[in-house]
């Protein structure tokens, strides 16, 4: 076969030029590697060169990082150079990653490379969604990208950039710009840098105190700043804002009655239980853990330092505050949850806050909320039922700080003193009595059985749909575990029913895995 393409000749347009000096930021929203470009492209101006920026936005709620990408050259002989819009694989000179993870992506695009590339990341982790949302633990393996970096990059420049900027009250892309300047990618001074922040005038001075740290910390090669621990609420539920006789008897009575090793979470399960309902509720709580762990001390639990007292503390609290419809409205009107998102939007005095929310609110969660007696008679009224359905089962868009809906909200969130009467709290007090009933009997004859059935409580959670499915696949686990509860490693196959079903959402795994015990049970 001959190969009759036509070849024409294409000589070059004109003589070489240099090339552009590249660079590659890699960020999320709220880590400004906007102001972090802009900065860069002043730099350059500032020194007669012709600098071009562009960007890429990513998915909000951390789906996807903005890619924001500069080339950066002095003009030739007048003329002004034709610059790219996006970074090309293995042509970009320095990349800047505001996360760890970001950084992997960066070398699997093929942008950084071992025979050009300054790679500067900070090595701390800001979850994905997708890690975020994982019935299990989600959070991606960082050492993968540990072991790239060491290959992938021509020099590299790694560590903790958003704790020395939290330590020094400023954000990420000051200290990116600092670790830019100690590396030397661009032929500026160290004293063109601070010139460009300081002409940013509105936070200057904690920006050029994070440029100079990172700075310091790339040349000297210090030990990583750790990030501030964030102020939070004591543990400890025995000093409430308001002193309560009540509450301190149950801290009192937890300290009494239950062991040591089991003592930390029981008092954070007491807490979330008391503030999930009332100081009542975390009596309840108790008389049913001392009663799991008297089954513990029956089963033997001080050899094992009564890790199935300890399980039991914790999944049992999270069993006991059931998220429901009068949780939620109850979450979403605290003046904390305000606060939180103003500081966390970084809002500054005369701005206004308003959020909007999706709400679908399904006629079972309605049902739900109503008398155990009068929720189980409409459930046998399918016409009926369906009736209200199509007029509740729809979505709904809600400014939460508007005067109506916020009033609306408020008074559902006070309607816990109804809910130990209602048709979800006896179905969940049904469905919980059954589990630790399975737990108890299973820890008397297999001990580490017993914990690790407790541990099962993993796959319910959530509200709504997502609460239905977790459900589902907690019940169909169960049931798998009593087909193997008499074999000496149903232990073994109870972890690994309870694994298979948080790793896949869709719940093929687990139903691989019970298909095998079927096959010799």
């Amino acid at each position: 076969m001959r190969d009759e393409t036509v070849q024409l000749a294409l000589p070059a347009a004109g003589e070489a030029t240099e090339r552009p000096i590249s660079l590659a930021i890699v960020a999320m929203g709220g880590q400004g590697g906007g102001v972090l470009t802009d900065w860069i492209v002043q730099l350059a101006e500032n020194h007669g060169w012709v600098a071009q920026s562009t960007s890429v936005p990513g998915v909000a709620q951390r789906t996807g990082a903005t890619i924001y990408y500069i080339e950066a050259m002095p003009p030739l002989d007048g003329r002004k150079p034709i610059l790219s819009l996006m970074p090309t694989p293995g042509d970009v000179d320095v990349v800047m990653a505001a996360e760890f993870m970001e950084a992997g992506r960066s070398i699997l695009r093929g942008l950084v490379t071992p025979d050009r590339t300054t790679l500067i990341a900070s090595n701390h982790r800001s979850l994905a969604i997708g890690e975020k949302i994982a019935p299990g633990n989600g959070i991606a393996d960082g050492g993968a990208v540990t072991g790239a970096i060491g290959i992938a990059a021509k020099t590299e420049i790694i560590f903790d950039l958003n704790a020395l900027a939290i330590a020094h009250g400023s954000v990420i892309s000051s200290a990116m710009f600092g670790a830019l300047a100690a590396a030397g990618a661009l032929p500026f001074s160290r004293d063109s840098y601070l010139d460009v922040i300081r002409a940013g005038g509105k936070g200057a001075k904690a920006s050029i105190e994070t440029f100079e740290a990172a700075f310091d910390r790339v040349k000297t090669g210090a030990a990583d700043i750790a990030a501030p621990v964030p102020a939070k609420q004591a543990d400890n539920v025995s000093s409430p804002v308001t002193p309560d006789p009540d509450l301190a008897g149950l801290v009192a009575r937890l300290n009494q009655e239950l062991p040591g090793p089991a003592l930390a979470m029981a008092r954070a399960g007491l807490k979330k239980v008391v503030d999930f309902q009332d100081v009542a509720y975390g009596d309840e709580y108790l008389d049913i853990l001392r009663t799991l762990y008297a089954a513990d001390r029956s089963a033997g639990g001080g050899a094992r330092a009564y890790a199935f007292t300890e399980a039991a503390a914790k999944y049992l609290a999270n069993a006991m505050s059931y998220d429901d419809v009068i949780r939620v409205a109850d979450l979403k009107t605290r003046a904390g949850r305000r606060a939180r998102i103003e500081s966390e939007l970084e809002m500054s005095e005369g701005q206004v806050l308003q959020t909007t929310e999706f709400m679908h609110p399904r006629m079972e969660e309605v049902m739900g909320m109503l008398p155990a007696g009068f929720g189980r008679w409409l459930g046998t009224r399918p016409r009926l039922l369906g009736w209200l359905d199509r007029r509740v089962n729809r979505g709904r868009r809600v400014r939460t700080y508007s005067l109506p809906w916020f009033l609306a909200l408020y008074v559902v969130g006070g309607m816990r003193g109804l809910r130990r009467r209602s048709l979800r709290h006896a179905i969940e007090t049904t469905h919980r009595d059954g589990w630790l009933k399975a737990a108890t009997d299973g820890v008397s004859t297999n001990y580490q059985l017993g914990v690790e059935i407790l541990q099962c409580r993993r796959l319910v959670k959530g509200y709504s749909d997502t609460h239905s499915r977790g459900l589902s696949k907690f019940d169909r686990t169960l049931a798998a575990i009593r087909l193997v509860e008499r074999r000496d490693d149903a232990a073994d196959w109870a972890r690994r029913l309870r694994e298979a079903a948080l790793k896949d959402s869709a719940g093929k795994e687990l139903d691989g895995v019970i298909q095998t015990i079927k096959t010799f049970a």
